[in-house]
């Protein structure tokens, strides 16, 4: 993940605000910078958002395609991920430098998503045994400024909720096999559910606290992270350990606890957001490069 240099004197100063909890921009520990979501941004994608997180940026893009059930869930459909770390985020990522981080994201991703508690899979089966529907998630990574977990996250959040799958007619050939047809009409389309989807919250250890929404600043005098997916009635369905130090029980319990009240209170403003952008329809006003 890209990195900064931070000196002593800097660390000490980032340290203390912590302590106090008032951090660098004002901000205290567990606030999130200024977030700005917008969905139905790429044109030739069945579901897409980006998400800036101060300066942070996220863009994803969800396309579905028929594919065949896996063999241990033959009455559901799937998800895959893939995440590309563009160099244009960071010159660490030029060449194969972002390769490690994208499998990295994807591998947590997966863990997160692609379940029944937050997807309803069931949903996305066409025929038993023989058709699902398989979403394919891709996330690119446009600029790089810490706390890259949560911003994907509610990227995906947002581009679940855009996608329109199109309704499937089956019906059955001369020979007795099923045909499968799509519909052309833009509103006879399926929605999926995204109410169970979960945010990720991560939480860096600085000193003897934690911080959520970490700058790059805040990362580099960070000892390790936790990383919790959490829907919207604060049950945590996933978590991780990430960065080279330890964590004690008590520091893991506090910031567990501390995760499941910042990932429970998101959800309510987000799909607010969501539904109200929803309702504006094409008269909602596109920002950034993508207007």
């Amino acid at each position: 993940m890209a990195a900064v240099q931070v000196s002593e004197a800097e660390k000490v100063y980032i340290l203390h605000g912590i302590r106090d909890d008032l951090r660098v921009d004002g901000r205290g520990c567990e606030d999130y910078r200024h977030m700005e979501i917008e969905t139905d941004v790429v044109s030739n994608t069945d579901g897409s958002a980006k998400v800036t997180l101060g300066h942070t940026a996220v863009l994803v893009g969800i396309k579905a395609e028929i594919g065949k059930p896996r063999p241990m869930v033959p009455d559901e459909g799937y998800l895959e991920f893939f995440v590309d770390c563009s160099a244009n985020a960071t010159p660490e990522f030029e060449g194969r430098g972002g390769e490690e981080l994208g499998t990295e994201l994807s591998n947590t991703l997966y863990k997160v998503f692609n379940n029944k508690h937050s997807v309803d899979l069931k949903s996305l089966c066409i025929s038993t045994g023989e058709h699902c529907w398989v979403l394919y998630v891709d996330v690119l990574l446009l600029q790089c400024d810490g706390n890259l977990y949560d911003a994907i996250s509610v990227a995906i959040k947002a581009a679940l909720f855009n996608t329109k799958i199109p309704r499937v007619h089956i019906s059955a050939d001369d020979e007795g096999g099923k045909e499968i047809e799509l519909s052309d009409d833009p509103y006879d389309c399926m929605r999926l559910n995204v109410e169970n989807v979960p945010c990720i919250v991560t939480l860096c250890k600085v000193g003897h606290r934690h911080v959520v929404d970490a700058t790059l600043q805040e990362k580099a005098c960070s000892v390790a992270s936790l990383i919790i997916s959490v829907t919207h009635k604060g049950m945590v369905t996933c978590t991780r350990k990430v960065g080279g130090g330890s964590l004690d029980p008590e520091s893991i319990f506090e910031m567990t606890e501390a995760g499941k009240r910042v990932g429970k209170a998101l959800h309510a403003p987000l799909m607010k957001l969501l539904q109200q952008e929803e309702s504006l329809g094409k008269k909602h006003q596109k920002v950034g490069f993508l207007g």
